[in-house]
């Protein structure tokens, strides 16, 4: 008996030295606000946070919303954006649903927005596409219109939204359209006047900047994020939303005060 309990205390040390050693592997996450900052606060979302109600958001989107890539769907970067949030705003319930479906294209988002988007009454919508129009080719004339469909029913829930657009991946840059996806997102969301997270930009920051390797942030397809990607992605864009969320806040008090 005491054999046996030796060694599984061994291996549960075992366990331990070699999850730290992975950790310590890990390369650090780098989620600056001025590279991650959203342009617009978001009035509605910190609005319920700054009451400590209980918030819903909806992150709608294909494969690499649903977690393809992850080891888990808890790896996916809804789940580790709840978690930061959660973390940011510890007295207020925060539940994040994952509403991406693997292979999507933003007409058949659509499709589902009442079932997936609207019913849930979400106080913010993050909205990733993209980037299977630009893998298989499919850029089109009605894309920007198709967003500004999905925005109005968006908006008619009186939710924030944040787009993401595609991610810097090997299979997604070697496309001539990705570029041009990228800046019709950009543009799309500065005309609608709504948010963006550049998830383009921070990523390529990882790989420009930061000098770390595809495989550090992409999964082996060369396509979708892994682990550390997601939770990285999840890291920025919780600092996103809690800067935008907390804006209207701090502004309102350092107002001057009436005459």
């Amino acid at each position: 008996m005491r054999t046996a309990s030796t060694l599984i205390a061994s291996f549960a040390v075992f366990g331990l030295l070699a999850a730290s050693a992975a950790a310590a592997d890990k390369p650090p996450c780098h989620a600056p606000l001025d590279v991650v900052r959203l342009v617009s606060p978001l009035t509605h979302l910190g609005a319920k946070l700054a009451r400590h109600e209980a918030v819903t958001i909806v992150a709608i989107g294909s494969s690499s919303t649903w977690g393809a890539g992850a080891s888990t769907r808890e790896a996916s970067y809804p789940s580790r954006l709840e978690a930061e949030l959660k973390a940011q705003f510890p007295d207020s319930p925060i539940t994040v649903l994952n509403r991406g479906v693997g292979g999507e294209e933003v007409p058949d988002m659509l499709k589902r927005f009442d079932e997936a988007v609207i019913a849930p009454k979400p106080d913010l919508v993050i909205w990733q596409l993209g980037t299977n129009y630009v893998i298989r080719g499919h850029m089109s004339d009605q894309h920007a219109a198709l967003i500004h469909e999905g925005l109005m029913r968006i908006r008619a829930t009186g939710a924030d939204i944040v787009l993401i657009d595609p991610q810097y991946a090997p299979k997604v840059v070697e496309k001539a359209q990705a570029p041009e996806m990228v800046a019709l997102i950009a543009t799309t969301a500065k005309t609608e006047n709504v948010d963006l997270f550049p998830r383009f930009q921070v990523m390529k920051r990882w790989s420009d900047a930061d000098h770390l390797a595809f495989d550090v942030f992409t999964a082996p397809d060369g396509l979708h994020m892994n682990d550390w990607g997601y939770e990285c992605m999840a890291k920025g864009l919780g600092v996103a939303i809690a800067d935008a969320a907390k804006r209207p806040l701090l502004s309102a008090k350092v107002a001057p005060a009436q005459r």
